[in-house]
């Protein structure tokens, strides 16, 4: 496993394109000890809770299958991976005021991939914590948050993002079917919606829905199924007693400093756990 000092340079440049709660952008010198190289990899790399797909973008895997059931997050992205200078022009003639906001949060999500894909950025970077969250109809909730997160990212950064998509295959579809795709010589991350020591998601977070203890249940098990395909995995999950059970015989490390239960602040204790299907080399 390789040390953060031996990653390519520039792959921290775009960790941060998005705001997303729970982004392991700050845990990435940790996990890295955890993880292996693009070179180390063998087949494809899967990540089926892409978020704000940090970890994809400091890897950069030469082959990705990428996926989330969010349909407007795999908008954003595969919009930025075919027109990513047509959406920084879309997205900066948005309004630069709370009404603004509500306006556009109140737009349905239709019209050209790029327009769609230039919605959410904006919803993104201007919402509160840049949280995700859809009411029981499906609708964006999120109440508005700023400018001030707005314009910390630039063109550069979309045709950065864009160029590493290309590589990446992308599809909206649940972790199960994701995974089922992996065989021997992949390898998964998989961050899925959790909060710190606790046994399930209970706000309606995961588009609309909440994510159980049965969600992580099946995530274990379509995991296990991988592992005996000859697929490598990494899991960040609840340190709650009953998720890490799920996992026994897999190698499991209490994450130092991690999101805790409030978004966006990194705390000692935080209630998670770094699952692996191996033993890390050099890792205690």
């Amino acid at each position: 496993m390789a040390n953060v000092s031996e990653r390519p340079s520039g792959s921290h440049t775009i960790t941060n394109f998005l705001r997303y709660p729970g982004s392991k952008r700050r845990l990435l010198e940790f996990l890295s000890l955890f993880l292996p190289t693009s070179s180390n990899i063998e087949g494809c790399y899967f990540e089926p809770f892409i978020g704000g797909g940090a970890v994809f973008f400091f890897l950069q895997p030469k082959r990705a299958v990428l996926s989330d059931i969010n349909p407007d997050l795999m908008d954003l992205y595969r919009g930025i991976r075919q027109w990513p200078s047509l959406v920084w022009k879309r997205y900066c003639v948005f309004g630069n005021g709370k009404s603004d906001y509500e306006r556009v949060r109140s737009q349905e999500a239709v019209g050209l991939l790029v327009d769609r894909a230039a919605r959410v950025l904006f919803l993104n970077r201007t919402c509160f914590k840049g949280m995700w969250r859809h009411n029981q109809r499906g609708e964006f909730n999120v109440g508005y948050g700023g400018q001030e997160r707005r314009w910390v990212i630039d063109e550069d950064s979309l045709v950065t993002v864009g160029r590493a998509l290309r590589r990446a295959k992308l599809q909206c579809c649940d972790f199960e079917d994701a995974l089922e795709e992996c065989a021997a010589g992949d390898f998964i991350f998989a961050d899925p919606p959790y909060r710190p020591g606790e046994r399930g998601q209970i706000n309606d977070h995961y588009v609309g829905k909440q994510f159980t203890f049965e969600d992580h249940r099946r995530l274990a098990a379509a995991l296990q199924r991988a592992k005996k395909r000859g697929a490598q995995w990494a899991l960040t999950t609840s340190a709650h007693s009953d998720i890490v059970a799920l996992f026994r015989g897999n190698h499991i490390t209490v994450i130092p400093r991690g999101t805790g239960p409030r978004p966006g602040i990194t705390v000692a204790n935080s209630g998670e756990v770094l699952v692996t299907s191996y033993r890390p080399k050099g890792v205690q």
